[in-house]
């Protein structure tokens, strides 16, 4: 399969969330001087692209992902100086720039939206989605994602603007041909100042349906009801992609990265396939609480065969099993227990030997885990927040309604970097923004730079492996057949290089079928490397193992 970027194939992306990376002046909030200090981190594990969660303008209503202003940087996080020092740090260090770009919505604080709001007549009244009172309420029955109403009343305008997210999130009005061109000019503005691809968060919900016509999903308790599947995916959305590829993308040869809500294979293609002119590669969004409900082996195993189908002639992938939206992958698909270590390493070989672009979000190549706030107070992500609101309105008791909370919050996924064993694991110098989780003394990167079977070395030795085997980034994959759901059998090959790969997803031991077990043949890299690495035969529990054939 060739790419017209065939220089994608050979990236490992790394995923920074500013905020909790590295604090470089003691305010106890991760800044970019923060990532510059850092950038030697990235360097020594192999990485060669870097993503950045939003560092633009907000008021921080949803951890930047709220942009008052697209063309300046967060106060927080350091200045646009600091931002063009980082740019030309990373490409010095051969490290590409991939910033997160947020376009379905802008916060209610940038200046097109209090331009909009002020009245119906005004030069961008039109940049958002604003529609009449019905019968002296909303103009439908839809409910935002983080709960309540989808509308919110604005008494300058005598309307309601539409909110698919917080209500300080205001939908932007694609059907607006001069916001559009706004947004063009100021994505060409980015990639001219050096930025060498776009993340592109929440792009499946750009075309609304001008009627907007009431939900038939049942009310939520509080008497909404969903409407992100009324918005999802429509045709006219696919063709402000594309309007968009023409016009940044394909004649600036920049990488792009689809954040996409795909209810299914199909849908998700349609995103990447080349032919298409949309996106690079897809990252699909699944809520947590549906993941963590649906997920098992059997259905990984099932994803990652029709994903494979779908897009081996025509398309490339996004592979991450971690990012700021999910819970810690070693505490979801591992055993963040008795089996942390070894887990975390059979994921990291499991994903990186998969085809695509492979994904490493901050801490995830320690084996960071899941943080347990021991109340809601002490939560910042909205998501969990609202799930407790819900749970109690349902009827569960606070201890029910904060579980759940725990089990799909985001904070799990955001509680700062750990650099070390001393206070504040290294992160700051003051207080932190977000609780630090207490196993840092145990989990930390300085203590496993200087272990040479540490998963942070298992990591490096994966991102080696992929830059040398032409087999793992660019070649077939094969699922071989294997008789329990738990195990995974993978066989890669490229022009004659061929390499085999063995998974168990159990805390029980599994049995690989004597035909596929090889002959002869050198094994390259085992998660039980720490105790003397694969011993032949059935694999111990959470083992995973890669030959050279």
């Amino acid at each position: 399969m060739e790419l017209k970027k065939d220089w994608i194939k050979d990236l490992v992306i790394y995923q920074v969330y500013p905020r909790s990376f590295q604090d470089s002046n003691g305010d106890g909030i991760g800044d970019i001087p923060g990532i510059i200090c850092r950038l030697d981190h990235l360097s020594d594990l192999g990485i060669n692209a870097l993503w950045l969660s939003p560092v633009y303008r907000s008021p921080n209503d949803d951890n930047g992902y709220d942009i008052s202003g697209y063309q300046e940087i967060m106060e927080e996080f350091g200045t646009m100086e600091d931002w063009d020092q980082l740019c030309q740090e990373c490409h010095q260090r051969g490290i590409k720039v991939i910033m997160d770009l947020v376009v379905n919505h802008s916060s209610d604080e940038h200046p097109w939206f209090i331009e909009s709001k002020s009245s119906r007549d005004n030069e961008k009244s039109d940049y958002y989605i604003w529609r009449d009172p019905k019968n002296g309420k909303e103009p439908n029955n839809w409910a935002s994602v983080f709960g309540g109403s989808a509308w919110e009343y604005v008494p300058e305008r005598g309307q309601y603007y539409y909110h698919l997210f917080s209500k300080k999130q205001p939908d932007l009005n694609w059907a607006n041909p001069k916001l559009r061109e706004e947004i063009f000019s100021m994505m060409e503005w980015w990639v001219k100042k050096g930025v060498d691809g776009f993340r592109v968060d929440a792009i499946s919900y750009l075309d609304k349906p001008q009627d907007f016509p009431d939900s038939p999903e049942p009310p939520q308790p509080d008497g909404y009801s969903f409407s992100a599947c009324l918005v999802n995916g429509r045709p006219g959305t696919h063709g402000y992609i594309r309007d968009m590829n023409r016009r940044i993308f394909s004649p600036y040869n920049v990488l792009t990265v689809g954040e996409v809500a795909a209810p299914d294979t199909e849908e998700l293609a349609r995103y990447v396939a080349t032919q298409r002119e949309e996106f690079d590669m897809a990252i699909p969004f699944v809520a947590p609480v549906v993941e963590i409900s649906t997920w098992s082996p059997k259905k990984l195993r099932q994803d990652i065969a029709a994903d494979y189908a779908a897009l081996k002639d025509d398309g490339w992938w996004a592979r991450f099993f971690s990012n700021h939206d999910k819970p810690r992958q070693v505490s979801l698909y591992g055993n963040d227990q008795e089996y942390w270590e070894v887990s975390a390493k059979m994921l990291a070989m499991l994903l990186h030997f998969l085809p695509g672009t492979p994904f490493v979000y901050q801490g995830e190549e320690i084996g960071m885990t899941n943080m347990r706030f021991p109340t809601i107070e002490e939560y910042n992500d909205p998501d969990a927040k609202n799930t407790y609101r819900q749970q109690l309105l349902i009827g569960a008791t606070p201890e029910e309604a904060l579980h759940q909370a725990q089990m799909i919050s985001r904070d799990n996924a955001r509680t700062p970097m750990q650099w070390n064993g001393t206070e504040n694991a290294g992160f700051t110098a003051g207080k932190p923004w977000l609780g630090i989780n207490p196993n840092y003394r145990q989990i930390n990167v300085e203590s496993q730079k200087g272990d040479p079977h540490s998963i942070y070395h298992c990591y490096k030795a994966l991102i080696a492996l992929r830059k040398e085997s032409r087999a793992l980034s660019r070649g077939d994959l094969e699922i071989l057949p294997v008789p329990t759901d738990t195990l995974f059998a993978l066989k890669r090959s490229y022009q004659g290089e061929v390499l085999l790969s063995f998974h168990n997803f159990s805390a029980e031991p599994a049995e690989v079928p004597e035909a596929l077990l090889p002959q002869s043949g050198q094994v390259l890299l085992s998660s039980y490397d720490r105790q003397g690495g694969y011993q032949g035969g059935s694999l111990r529990p959470y083992e995973s193992v890669i030959f050279r054939l």
